[in-house]
């Protein structure tokens, strides 16, 4: 049986990683390794079944530099994207420990902890059986890891972007806080940036409208959403451009 999607971009939620199956936070640490062993094995089962995968993780489960107004904006970034990049190592070793090959690439040159951001070698690594890892962001401050996914998922042509967050879909206000959020099954990234609904940074939602990405958002609390999704499935919320 054909996969549906050949190739797929798998933006994780740093939060989601730390706060693992019952979404709370962990005092012990930034990962909840077991949550993440959860999610390798579902990842290994979506390569198994012939779907490329490429991933990006966030850190804000170590760093948000956007929301930490004291320190300098643009060093406040360059520490996000090292924050991202102590989430992607952590990922690719949950994954080679699951029997997966992986390779972390960066935009910002870390030495020999990775291999430098290289487009063409990403997609030759991809279409080799590996997953790819891209950490760092974009390597230029003010632009956030849900820009990177969408950026990065043009670059290599991933067929659909998928978003695995602390939220399981997106609504049309914040369910936290209100009780009679209403869940959207599909949005468009219009309605997205003209109601503010912060599910997406802007720039990301305005650059994947401009690119015509689909995105399929779902909520991490439930790993086996990731083997839904990379097959298709209707679940959380398709975003879409008209």
């Amino acid at each position: 049986m054909e996969p549906k999607y050949k190739k797929v971009l798998l933006k994780l939620s740093g939060e989601a990683l730390m706060e693992g199956f019952d979404g709370k936070s962990r005092n012990d640490g930034i990962i909840d390794f077991d949550f993440l062993d959860t999610v390798c094995k579902r990842i290994k089962k979506v390569v198994e079944g012939g779907t490329g995968v490429a991933i990006v993780v966030g850190g804000g489960n170590i760093w948000r530099g956007a929301q930490k107004p004291a320190f300098d904006r643009v060093r406040a970034d360059y520490m996000g994207m090292l924050a991202t990049t102590i989430n992607s190592i952590g990922v690719q070793d949950v994954l080679i420990q699951n029997g997966v090959p992986a390779v972390v690439m960066t935009a910002l040159d870390v030495g020999r902890a990775t291999k430098p951001f290289n487009r063409f070698e990403a997609v030759e690594l991809l279409e080799k059986g590996n997953v790819v890892i891209f950490g760092a962001g974009l390597g230029t401050p003010f632009f956030s890891t849900d820009t990177t996914a969408v950026v990065r998922a043009a670059e290599i042509g991933a067929d659909m972007v998928l978003f695995a967050k602390n939220i399981d879909s997106v609504y049309d206000k914040d369910p936290r806080k209100f009780a009679d959020a209403v869940r959207l099954e599909k949005v468009t990234y219009s309605r997205i940036l003209s109601e503010n609904l912060g599910v997406i940074d802007s720039t990301a939602a305005a650059f994947a409208q401009s690119q015509k990405i689909n995105i399929r958002m779902f909520g991490l609390s439930n790993p086996d959403n990731i083997i839904s999704a990379a097959e298709g499935k209707e679940l959380g919320t398709f975003v879409y451009a008209e």
